[in-house]
C-alpha cells in the first residue's frame, strides 16, 4: 500500500507522517490488492483539517474533517473511510454469484454446532408410585425413573412446576 502524507500551511513533523501512514495502513487489512492513500494535512487558524483520500480495487473514497487537533481529525476521518471500506466490500461480497450471501458468525456456529447429550446408567428400582413420591420428595431430584411394581413396566414420576407430581407410563401402541 503506498501512502502520501502532504503538509499544508504547516512544517512536516515524522510523528505526526507516522500515526497517519499508521492509521491509513489498517485500511488494508479490508482490501485485497494494494491501494494508494493521500493523506492531506492542513491547519486555518485554529482549524486542523485532515483528508483522505483512498483510490484502488474500483474503489474511490474521500474523508474530511475538521477539529482542534490534527490527530483525532486523522482518526475521524479514518473512521468514516473504514466505514465506506467496509460497506464497498460488503456490497461486492452480496454480488458475487458463486458463493452464498454472508451469515453471522454467531448463526453459523448455532447451526454447526449439535446439542451435547449425557449419558448416564441408572439403577432402576421396583418401587410404588407412593414410594417413588416419597424419594422424589426427600432427595429433591426432578424426576425419578422406578419399576412400577402394580403394572411390572418402567415409570417415570416428575415435579410439575406449579408442584404437584406427574406420572408417565409407557403404553404399548
Amino acid at each position: 500500500m503506498q501512502v502520501l502524507v502532504t503538509f499544508r500551511h504547516m512544517d512536516a513533523t515524522p510523528a505526526l507522517r507516522l500515526y497517519a501512514e499508521t492509521k491509513v495502513q489498517r485500511v488494508h487489512k479490508l482490501m485485497r490488492r494494494p491501494i494508494e492513500a493521500h493523506v492531506i494535512l492542513e491547519v486555518n487558524k485554529r482549524q486542523h483539517i485532515a483528508e483522505i483520500t483512498l483510490s484502488g480495487e474500483h474503489l474511490h473514497v474521500t474523508a474530511k474533517e475538521a477539529t482542534a487537533d490534527l490527530y483525532s481529525a486523522i482518526d475521524l476521518a479514518m473512521t468514516k473511510i473504514e466505514r465506506q471500506v467496509q460497506k464497498h466490500v460488503k456490497k461486492r461480497l452480496a454480488h458475487r454469484h458463486d458463493l452464498p450471501p454472508p451469515v453471522a458468525p454467531v448463526a453459523a456456529k448455532r447451526r454447526a454446532a449439535k446439542p451435547a447429550i449425557k449419558r448416564e446408567q441408572v439403577v432402576v428400582d421396583p418401587m410404588t408410585v407412593a414410594e417413588a413420591v416419597k424419594r422424589l420428595g426427600r432427595d429433591g431430584m426432578e424426576f425419578v425413573l422406578f419399576q412400577n411394581e402394580a403394572t411390572d413396566a418402567l415409570s417415570v414420576l416428575y415435579r410439575c412446576k406449579n408442584g404437584s407430581f406427574g406420572l408417565l407410563e409407557p403404553e404399548v401402541a
